[in-house]
C-alpha cells in the first residue's frame, strides 16, 4: 500500500494544506497533528503506519520533508533504515530523495546524502560530549563540592565532607597503606567510589591549603 504521511505541530499555527499536494495513487493519506519531539510511530497515524509495516502490507510511504520521519537525526536515520531493510521505498519531496529508484535500486545520491548526515550527527554527539567533559572538568575545579556526593539542598564543602567520621574513618585506613579499597569497602561498609572521592578530595583540599 501506497501512504503520504503529513505532520503538523499543535502550537504552530501551520496546516496541512502546503503538505498535502499531488496526492493521486496513495492507498492512504494520514495527517497527524502533534510535536515534532514524539517518535513517528508513537504518534496516532504513524502507529497505523507501523501496523501497515508489520503486516507487510506497506510498500511506499511518501512525506513533504524528512523531519516527517522522526524527532531527531538520529530518530530519523534509524526509521529510514528499518524501513528500507523491510524493503519499503521511502519518498522525501524536501530534499528530493528517495531511497530505492524506480527500478527498485538503491537510490545512490540518497545514500550518499544519509551518509553525511550520519556524520554530522555523529560529529555534533561528540562534540556535546567532549563540551559536557570539559564543563565537568572546569565544575570539579571551580565547585568540587558538586562531584563529592553531597545531597541535593546541601551544602558540603570539600572539608565538611571531610569532617565527617566515615570520612576520617577513611583516611585513617588510607594513610595507613596496608589495607586494599576493596578490604577498606568491607571493614567500614562503604563503596570503593566513596574511599576515592574521599582520597581525592582530601588531595584536592590539602592542594588548595598548601598554595
Amino acid at each position: 500500500m501506497r501512504v503520504f504521511y503529513s505532520r503538523i505541530s499543535t502550537d504552530d499555527g501551520q496546516t496541512h494544506k502546503r503538505q498535502l499536494q499531488d496526492l493521486k495513487g496513495f492507498d492512504y493519506v494520514f495527517c497527524d497533528v502533534v510535536s515534532g519531539s514524539t517518535r513517528l510511530f508513537e504518534r496516532g497515524k504513524g502507529a497505523e503506519i507501523k501496523k501497515l509495516l508489520d503486516d507487510g502490507k506497506l510498500t511506499l510511504l511518501e512525506v513533504h520533508s524528512i523531519d516527517r520521519l522522526g524527532r531527531s537525526t538520529i530518530d530519523v536515520l534509524s526509521t529510514w533504515k528499518e524501513l528500507t531493510d523491510k524493503g519499503v521505498t521511502i519518498v522525501c519531496r524536501n530534499p528530493s530523495i528517495r531511497n530505492f529508484d524506480e527500478n527498485g535500486k538503491p537510490d545512490k545520491f540518497s545514500e550518499l546524502l544519509l551518509s553525511v548526515l550520519s556524520v554530522m550527527y555523529s560529529f555534533e554527539r561528540d562534540t556535546i560530549r567532549q563540551r559536557q567533559m570539559e564543563g565537568i572538568r572546569l565544575k570539579k575545579v571551580t565547585s568540587p563540592e558538586v562531584y563529592i556526593g553531597r545531597r541535593v539542598g546541601t551544602s558540603y564543602t570539600p572539608e565538611k565532607f571531610l569532617r565527617r567520621k566515615k570520612s576520617k574513618d577513611i583516611l585513617q585506613y588510607l594513610e595507613r597503606g596496608t589495607h586494599t579499597y576493596k578490604e577498606i569497602s568491607k571493614i567500614l561498609g562503604v563503596s570503593q567510589t566513596t574511599i576515592s572521592k574521599v582520597k581525592k578530595t582530601h588531595e584536592m583540599f590539602m592542594g588548595q591549603a598548601q598554595g
